[in-house]
């Protein structure tokens, strides 16, 4: 995912890349404002990020065979073999220098995201782990996912995938419906999924991840229903249901400015929601974020480090950190990006100091994503103070409206205000 966003409320498509460049905290803070600690995780009892030093490590591969008529996240199509092996070498010098700089230890999650990873040649996809294992090492029982297009995946490249380390899987189906799929201009279609779906299993994964798009053109209630199904035939252990966000500089974001798309209104936007989130707990899915589903014991680690507002090194083309009270952003250009890398630079194009308030406000806004929602006591550990003394106007009148809710020591969004989550999170930006 990465980086979770969401639109009218509704939890939007989008990737695990980290985007957006994190803070400052005075100096004074608490040893624990940088860090997990075992009593706040929600990761579960043996899966937790325990120390001071652990942190999230995203690479992004921004290449893919061709763009989705949704798609604005960061990715060149149709690019040569020898470019993209020219990336990789790119991000090896990135890892020096970055390890060069910070000194950050072994990763507790890697995340490897698109684009689409699994467009590279598998010997490249295992020396980019050996790269991460030699620079930054990994801890142990880390969760190394990787992202992958079903149609640009085969038996070999995911047991070289699974040799390497990684031990979780997130395929981009979207959708099972063949004509929505070419509507999008997704390269897969449904007999993709299925012949994937059973080489990963044969390559030894038993954790995979589907993506799905809800809010299509076209799409219906049935069809989103059905679609359900089929991927709860499949079993697999974290289902991820993403409305579909439209940005401007689309194919699809131009077509509707026009006119000329076809969208589901809003009131079926949230009957496909709560069609999701009450199949899904009837198929013995966990609601644990507002757009993820897991079974017992397979929440996304990764991505809970971003909700949780936690430290985060993003290397490649417009990859974000947040780290030693900074975040910035890497150039999104790759003529830019190498540039950089050979003159011995980083690629930095954005940092950010941000404030302790600044740094408040996205722990509260990010952290009521997930069901669970923010711990207070946490948040006073953080930051030294009592989240209710600093948003004491914003929470009374979320609780008038219904939106939100303290219970056992958390702030939580209510069932009426998952759907509406967007109304809660603007009022502490």
């Amino acid at each position: 995912m990465a980086q979770p966003q969401v639109r009218a409320g509704f939890p939007a498509y989008s990737a695990s890349l980290p985007q957006r460049p994190a803070s400052d905290i005075l100096s004074s803070a608490p040893p624990s404002l940088f860090g997990f600690t075992k009593a706040t995780s929600p990761l579960g009892p043996n899966r937790s990020l325990q120390t001071k030093a652990s942190y999230a490590l995203y690479l992004h591969i921004p290449f893919c065979l061709r763009k989705c008529h949704y798609c604005d996240f960061v990715s060149y199509p149709g690019r040569s073999p020898q470019e993209m092996a020219g990336y990789c070498r790119d991000l090896e010098d990135e890892m020096a220098l970055v390890v060069e700089e910070w000194r950050p230890g072994p990763a507790a999650t890697i995340y490897v995201g698109g684009g689409t990873p699994t467009l590279l040649p598998a010997p490249q996809l295992e020396r980019l782990f050996k790269a991460v294992e030699h620079f930054f090492g990994v801890e142990p029982g880390a969760e190394i996912t990787v992202e992958a297009n079903p149609g640009t995946v085969d038996g070999r490249k995911l047991k070289i995938l699974k040799a390497a380390g990684v031990n979780r899987l997130s395929l981009g189906v979207q959708s099972l419906d063949d004509g929505l799929l070419a509507a999008m201009g997704r390269i897969h279609r449904r007999r993709d999924v299925y012949g994937a779906f059973q080489e990963a299993r044969r390559a030894g994964f038993d954790n995979i991840n589907v993506d799905l798009i809800y809010g299509l053109p076209g799409q219906t209630l049935k069809a989103w229903k059905a679609t359900l199904k089929e991927i709860v035939s499949l079993e697999p252990e974290h289902v991820s249901c993403y409305c579909l966000q439209l940005e401007e500089d689309t194919p699809w974001g131009r077509q509707a400015e026009a006119g000329v798309l076809s969208l589901p209104g809003e009131e079926l936007e949230l009957a496909m929601y709560r069609e999701a989130r009450e199949f899904l707990a009837v198929a013995g899915y966990e609601h644990y974020e507002i757009s993820n589903f897991a079974r017992p014991g397979y929440r996304c680690h990764h991505n809970i480090a971003y909700w949780l507002n936690m430290p985060y090194l993003g290397l490649g083309a417009a990859a974000a950190s947040h780290w030693g009270g900074r975040r910035w952003q890497n150039c999104r250009d790759l003529a830019a990006y190498h540039h950089a890398l050979a003159g011995g630079r980083l690629p930095r194009e954005e940092m950010e100091i941000l404030t302790p308030r600044q740094m408040m406000a996205e722990t509260m806004f990010m952290g009521l994503r997930l069901i669970e929602g923010v711990d207070l006591e946490d948040f006073w550990r953080r930051f030294g103070v009592d989240a209710r003394e600093v948003y004491g106007r914003e929470l009374e009148g979320l609780y008038r409206a219904g939106l939100l809710e303290e219970r056992e020591g958390r702030l939580k969004l209510t069932e009426k205000g998952l759907p509406l989550a967007n109304e809660v999170f603007i009022r502490f930006i």
